[in-house]
């Protein structure tokens, strides 16, 4: 540090980051606790593991570089994680659609057979083919309510709505679900 008569001010001891951050967890910590819960989240939005795993990838590269702006009194991590990962996720499709509409105005497209969405392991391809026919606002809210359990206005704020339209929407997807749905198939 430098005095007013442009010397350094060596009794004044520097403050270590150590010491600034410390009552703030590592990222690589953070990171390992919340990328199962980032990866359950992008695979219920995009119904695509594999496009869920590169959005994770994504998630994680974005959080490491605006660590510095994480602030753990404004919300947790996992929120703030599913958060990034909800506008990867929206920047892919936005970018999807845009690189779709050029294929349709300048070439002749394929017909491509699409595989069936997959949600997870265990699943039974009832509950499967039920949870595609979801919308993606209605995967989105069951996989932040049920699959990773956050309170109804945890999620509200990722989702960007108010908790009471977290809640009618979530309420929503899961009669939807229980119509299309046989009680032992959920079993």
């Amino acid at each position: 540090m430098k005095t007013r008569s442009g010397g350094c001010d060596l009794a004044r001891p520097r403050r270590r980051i150590e010491t600034v951050n410390a009552e703030q967890p590592s990222f690589a910590a953070i990171a390992e606790t919340h990328l199962d819960d980032v990866l359950a989240y992008l695979v219920y939005l995009t119904a695509d593991h594999t496009l869920a795993e590169d959005l994770t990838v994504e998630t994680f590269e974005r959080a490491l570089r605006r660590w510095g702006r994480f602030d753990p009194r404004r919300g947790g991590a996992r929120t703030w994680l599913c958060q990034l990962a909800r506008s990867a996720a929206l920047d892919h499709f936005r970018s999807e659609a845009r690189r779709l509409r050029r294929e349709d105005r300048y070439a002749v497209r394929e017909l491509r057979e699409v595989p069936p969405p997959s949600f997870g392991e265990g699943l039974s391809p009832e509950l499967e083919h039920a949870l595609a026919e979801l919308s993606r606002a209605e995967r989105e809210v069951v996989a932040l309510r049920v699959v990773l359990e956050l309170d109804g206005e945890t999620a509200a704020r990722v989702l960007g709505i108010s908790p009471s339209a977290c809640s009618t929407r979530l309420s929503r997807a899961l009669q939807k679900l229980q119509g299309m749905v046989s009680a032992d198939a959920v079993a």
